[in-house]
């Protein structure tokens, strides 16, 4: 399963390109698409971003749930019961790396996510975000107290 950890910040050019962390891009080596699936965080103003691989595993586990239900119908064309699955593959762009291991984003996702000239990737376990620099560090710092009052308070578990 591919992991992605740590933050980085990378420029983004004119066209919309920007460089992919290695780190990143070596997580993703043993995919057969060399690019990444991305859109547009259903929670967060940020792009959510994964390997094909965790695309098609979600798609696998949606049918195989479908046809241990024995709701072929469903399988074929209908929703899951959230539409969760469905919703994110419509709304999901493939976004190949070029020869320099960039990417292109697509002008619906930097809007989506305030991203102009710098992007800050953010290492999610199975997924990472890429984000707008100071939407970041403000989500960033919102998300740092929120835990730190969890932990004082013997909150998690």
């Amino acid at each position: 399963m591919t992991s992605f950890i740590s933050t980085y910040e990378n420029k983004v050019d004119r066209k919309g390109r920007v460089s992919v962390p290695a780190a990143y891009r070596s997580a993703l080596g043993t995919e057969t698409y060399q690019g990444v699936i991305a859109y547009p965080s259903l929670i967060d103003g940020a792009i959510e971003a994964f390997g094909r691989g965790m695309l098609d595993e979600l798609n696998r586990r949606k049918l195989d749930q479908t046809l241990d239900g024995g709701d072929y119908t469903q399988a074929l064309v209908g929703r899951s019961d959230d539409g969760l699955v469905e919703t994110i593959m419509a709304i999901s762009s493939e976004l190949p790396f070029d020869g320099e291991g960039r990417i292109i984003l697509p002008a619906r996702l930097t809007a989506h996510a305030g991203i102009t000239d710098r992007a800050t990737f953010v290492g999610r376990g199975t997924r990472f975000q890429i984000w707008a620099p100071e939407v970041y560090e403000k989500h960033q710092l919102a998300e740092v107290e929120a835990l730190r009052a969890r932990l004082s308070g013997g909150g998690i578990q």
